[in-house]
């Protein structure tokens, strides 16, 4: 039997890259998914049969992570269909690049909305279910910029840092119920950027890897894999960087 044969895991930011990543490489370890995003449900759709490709079933929701009517709505959803979550991976995020003083107080909320708000609101929405899973896992993704700091990021380094911390409290408070909580922080890997996102990053430019080339998207999720699964029972309160050597902390 494969290792999270029924287990459900919720992954946000499901329609690409990294998420879709994820999904796909916790399908293939025998998870069910939730795949959720905002607006792109096509993507979401292509993850979804990807997801069943591997066996997996796959509940597909658009939904805003940063509003709390919908957490509760996607939460009641999970409820019905599936009657329990067992891991949670907060990997949406928004990563604009801004000069800082031309940073608007809206911009500012729209990035901390996603990259933090969210995140809270999930993990809140799904205690209730996870408290009940025998391993339940929360998987965080941070970013390099968090540790590295880099210019015109002000509001997603802020963000992103704050999730370190995040996550140590609540390997604190959910220890005591079995429950794992850590943090991914990927760094220079190779995906596609859209909208506000679109682009290289400029602290793409300045920094190399050890391992001389851009890390995939599939070896930040097999990370993921690790620390929802069995063998990541011991880990918690953890940050763990897949960077290829970039940063070393």
């Amino acid at each position: 039997m494969k290792e999270l044969a029924q287990h459900v895991a919720l992954v946000t930011g499901a329609a690409r890259n990294i998420g879709r990543a994820i999904a796909c490489d916790l399908a293939d370890a025998g998870a069910d998914l939730v795949l959720v995003a905002r607006s792109d449900r096509a993507g979401l759709d292509e993850t979804a049969a990807l997801v069943h490709a591997k066996g997996g079933k796959a509940l597909v929701i658009q939904a805003d992570i940063t509003k709390e009517d919908e957490v509760a709505a996607l939460m009641s959803a999970i409820t019905k269909d599936f009657g329990q979550l067992d891991i949670v991976v907060n990997n949406a995020a928004l990563r604009a690049e801004d000069e800082f003083e031309e940073i608007t107080l809206a911009q500012w909320r729209e990035v901390m909305a996603v990259n933090l708000d969210g995140n809270f609101l999930v993990t809140r929405g799904a205690m209730a279910l996870v408290k009940k899973s025998k391993a339940g896992a929360i998987i965080n993704m941070g970013g390099l910029t968090a540790y590295t700091g880099a210019a015109k990021r002000a509001h997603v380094v802020a963000a992103k840092a704050a999730l370190d911390g995040l996550t140590k409290a609540l390997a604190h408070e959910f220890a005591p119920l079995g429950i794992t909580v850590n943090l991914v922080s990927p760094g220079l890997i190779d995906t596609a950027r859209h909208g506000r996102s679109a682009g290289q990053p400029d602290h793409h430019k300045r920094h190399a890897t050890l391992l001389g080339r851009r890390g995939l998207p599939e070896e930040v999720a097999s990370m993921v894999r690790h620390l929802a699964g069995p063998h990541g029972r011991y880990i918690t309160g953890q940050t763990i960087h897949v960077n290829g050597g970039v940063y070393l902390p």
